[in-house]
């Protein structure tokens, strides 16, 4: 009955075992044996080389990512509802020492060389302006929209053309990639993406996300970066068993996968309602005031999104019993 959001879903049962069975005797922080299985691990899903360091918010993902790329004078492209902006009460100024989130528009939250384009040619090349040291991009956006390979690419080759770094706001990571039915690699370094918050936990996790450097030199400054802002955990062994259990058989995807799935089933209900296209695990439909207090009377919980709007969202363990009865009763507004 809670569609609210992702981050409110119960810890997978695998996770749960992985994270009991890593209540041994180990090095501390980020010495331990599962630790030191990460980059091997990451390498192997993502078909290259590359430097993964464990984090316990996907604030502290995308903040320390963000810092490895731009000095405090510099600045970060972004969409004008990115989460960054929106809804990590100015953790990205805080990290990176007052670097700047520099707004573009696009509709559903994407971004477009166009857009990053148009904002680089209002910049004069001197020291009395920040100048744009990287886009952040979120994929799926804050609209559950996807950005397909091509449109990464796209923004990848303007970021080397103008030596802009370019990240990747996975939060919903495995959503995205689960309706591509392409490689993760073929959405991010492949496409230019220098570094990835990979997200887990909306997709079953407890506390770990994961922190994907696919040029591992820009790591070695993140793991100081990160000792300073308090995020190198005593017990990080905690932290790595959780993203190995999520690698092992595609786990990862497979909650995607079952996420996405159950999207749909509330979007075939009432597919006129819909504000944007239903590509992830977010949907978002128009109700008015008296519908969305049916709906609660109903015991339904869900996000009010402005007015005469409300967000949705599915996750792993959503199966289709648990969603036919809120697809019902949409369906019967």
């Amino acid at each position: 009955m809670r569609f609210f959001s992702d981050n409110a879903a119960p810890v997978h049962p695998k996770i749960m075992q992985a994270i009991a069975d890593a209540n041994i005797v180990d090095t501390a922080y980020d010495g331990d044996a599962l630790s030191h299985r990460l980059d091997i691990a990451f390498s192997e899903l993502f078909e290259r080389d590359v430097a993964v360091l464990w984090v316990s918010t996907g604030t502290a993902a995308n903040c320390l990512a963000l810092a490895s790329m731009v000095q405090p004078h510099q600045g970060i492209i972004c969409h004008r509802e990115a989460h960054i902006e929106v809804d990590e009460c100015g953790a990205p100024g805080f990290y990176t020492g007052g670097a700047k989130l520099m707004l573009v528009d696009g509709d559903g939250a994407k971004i477009s060389p166009q857009t990053v384009c148009d904002l680089l040619s209002t910049i004069r090349p001197d020291v009395h302006q920040v100048q744009a040291a990287a886009v952040s991009m979120t994929n799926a956006t804050e609209y559950g929209l996807v950005y397909r390979p091509e449109e990464v690419a796209a923004l990848g080759a303007l970021c080397a053309e103008r030596k802009l770094g370019l990240h990747m706001d996975g939060a919903r990571f495995g959503n995205a990639v689960a309706t591509l039915g392409c490689t993760p690699a073929d959405v991010t370094w492949r496409a230019g993406v220098d570094v990835l918050s990979f997200g887990f936990a909306k997709n079953g996790g407890m506390n770990a996300e994961a922190l994907v450097y696919f040029d591992p030199a820009l790591a070695d400054a993140a793991r100081y970066r990160r000792k300073r802002a308090g995020h190198l955990l005593s017990k990080g062994r905690f932290l790595a068993a959780q993203l190995l259990a999520f690698l092992k058989a595609d786990l990862w995807l497979d909650n995607a996968k079952a996420a996405n799935a159950a999207a749909q089933i509330i979007a075939g209900a009432a597919p006129e309602r819909l504000l944007y296209p239903v590509e992830a695990n977010e949907i978002f439909v128009r109700l008015s005031a008296a519908e969305a207090a049916t709906l609660r009377s109903q015991g339904f919980d869900f996000y009010d999104w402005g007015d005469g709007a409300a967000r949705l969202v599915t996750s792993w363990h959503h199966r289709e019993e648990d969603i036919a009865p809120l697809a019902k009763a949409i369906a019967t507004l």
